[in-house]
C-alpha cells in the first residue's frame, strides 16, 4: 500500500515537473516570439526611417533642381532683357499703338450703326490684316524672297485703317481736331516702329556704305578708262556658267588677253620702265670722277621695280622683280581684359547654373554659346567660374 502511494507521489511530482518544464518552454517560446516581433518592428522602423530619409533627400534634390532651373530661367530672362532692351520697349509701344487703333475703329463703325460684333470683326480685319501681311513679308524676307509686295500691302492696309481712325477722330473730337491726327497715327506708328526694328537696326554701317560707294566709283572708272577690256570681261562672264568666275577674275583674264601682261601692266608700260632705267644709267655716266660708283648704282637701279604692287610673277619683263608679300588684312581682335571678364562673372555664374541644371558640364564652349563671347575669353572665364564655385562650396 505504501509502495502505491509512493509511486503515486512520484507520478504527481513528475507531472508537476513536466508542467513546470512545459510552462518554462512556453514562456521561453513566448519570450523568443516577442523578441522576434520586436526585431521585426525594429527592422520595419529602420526601413521606414531609411525610406523617409531617401524620400526627404529626393524631395530636397527635386526642390534644389527646381530652384536651379528657376534661377537659370531668371538669369536667362535678365540677360535677354539686358541684351534686348529695344525689343522690350518696341513691343510695349506697339501694344500701346494697336489697342487704341482697334478701339477707335470699333467706335467709328458702331457710330455708323454697324453692329458691335461686326464692328469688332471689321476692326480686326484692318489691324489684323496689316499685321498678317507684315509677318508674311518677314517670313518671305527670312527665306530669301523679295518682300516688296508685302511691305506695300502692309502700308496700304495700315493707311486705310489710319483714314478710318482720322475720320472718327474728326467726328468724335470736333473741338480738338489734333486728336484725329493722333488716332490716325496710331494705326501707322506700330507698323513704322516694327519696320525700323526689322530693317533699320540691321542695315549697312557707314563703313560698309562708304566701301560700296568706293567700289561703284572704281567700277565706273574702270569701265571708263578700260572700256574694251571691260566689255571683254562681260563676254567672258556670259560665256561661262553663272558664278564660275568673279568680276575681278574676268577682268584680269580680259586684261591678259588684250595686253599679254598682268593686270595694270602693258607692253607700253614695260617699254617706258625700260627706257627710264636706260636714261637713268646714261645720266650716271655723265659723272667722270665717280664713274665706277655711278655705274654700279645704275646697275642696282635697273633692278628696282617701279610698279612693285602690280607685279604678279617673279623675274618678269623689263627686269621688274617679284611682288612683295601683301600684308594680311585680317587682324586678330584683342581679347577681353581682366576687368571686363570680372564684369561678366555674374552672368557666367548664372550660365554655369543653367548648364548644371541641364545636366551638362561647365565648359568653355557652353559658356561661349550662352554668353555670345569668343572661345578664348570663355576659356579664361570658365576658370574664374570654377574658382568661384569652389570657394562658395568651401
Amino acid at each position: 500500500m505504501s509502495s502505491y502511494r509512493e509511486e503515486r507521489r512520484a507520478d504527481q511530482a513528475a507531472e508537476r515537473a513536466q508542467d513546470r518544464e512545459d510552462r518554462r518552454l512556453q514562456y521561453e517560446a513566448g519570450l523568443k516570439a516577442e523578441q522576434i516581433r520586436a526585431e521585426e518592428k525594429r527592422r520595419d522602423a529602420d526601413a521606414r526611417r531609411r525610406q523617409e530619409q531617401a524620400e526627404k533627400k529626393q524631395r530636397a534634390a527635386e526642390l534644389q533642381a527646381k530652384k536651379a532651373a528657376a534661377a537659370a530661367k531668371r538669369a536667362k530672362l535678365i540677360r535677354w532683357l539686358k541684351a534686348n532692351p529695344a525689343t522690350l520697349f518696341v513691343a510695349f509701344v506697339m501694344v500701346a499703338s494697336i489697342v487704341p487703333a482697334v478701339l477707335s475703329q470699333i467706335g467709328a463703325l458702331t457710330g455708323a450703326t454697324v453692329a458691335a460684333p461686326m464692328a469688332g470683326l471689321l476692326a480686326a480685319m484692318l489691324e489684323g490684316g496689316a499685321w498678317a501681311i507684315t509677318f508674311m513679308g518677314k517670313q518671305a524676307e527670312d527665306s530669301g524672297r523679295e518682300p516688296r509686295k508685302y511691305r506695300i500691302g502692309t502700308w496700304a492696309v495700315a493707311t486705310v485703317a489710319a483714314a478710318v481712325n482720322f475720320w472718327h477722330g474728326l467726328e468724335a473730337y470736333g473741338e480738338h481736331p489734333w486728336v484725329a491726327f493722333v488716332l490716325g497715327a496710331s494705326s501707322l506708328f506700330a507698323i513704322y516702329i516694327w519696320d525700323l526694328k526689322t530693317h533699320g537696326s540691321h542695315g549697312k554701317t557707314r563703313a560698309q556704305k562708304r566701301e560700296d560707294k568706293a567700289r561703284r566709283e572704281h567700277e565706273a572708272k574702270r569701265r571708263k578708262h578700260h572700256k574694251p577690256i571691260a566689255e571683254q570681261a562681260d563676254k567672258l562672264k556670259s560665256a561661262l556658267p553663272y558664278g564660275a568666275i568673279t568680276d575681278e577674275q574676268a577682268f584680269a583674264a580680259a586684261w591678259r588677253i588684250h595686253t599679254g601682261a598682268e593686270p595694270g601692266l602693258s607692253a607700253e608700260l614695260y617699254a617706258t620702265a625700260t627706257n627710264a632705267v636706260l636714261q637713268l644709267g646714261a645720266a650716271f655716266e655723265l659723272g667722270d670722277n665717280v664713274r665706277d660708283e655711278l655705274l654700279q648704282t645704275g646697275l642696282q637701279a635697273a633692278k628696282f621695280n617701279p610698279l612693285p604692287e602690280l607685279t604678279q610673277v617673279p623675274e618678269s619683263q623689263a627686269g621688274i622683280g617679284p611682288k612683295p608679300p601683301e600684308k594680311s588684312r585680317e587682324t586678330t581682335a584683342p581679347g577681353r581684359s581682366e576687368d571686363e571678364l570680372k564684369e561678366l562673372l555674374p552672368d557666367a555664374l548664372a550660365a554655369a547654373a543653367e548648364l548644371v541644371a541641364e545636366g551638362k558640364q561647365i565648359s568653355a564652349a557652353g559658356l561661349a554659346k550662352k554668353l555670345q563671347i569668343r572661345r578664348e575669353d570663355a576659356l579664361r572665364l570658365r576658370d574664374l567660374v570654377v574658382e568661384q564655385r569652389l570657394l562658395h562650396v568651401a
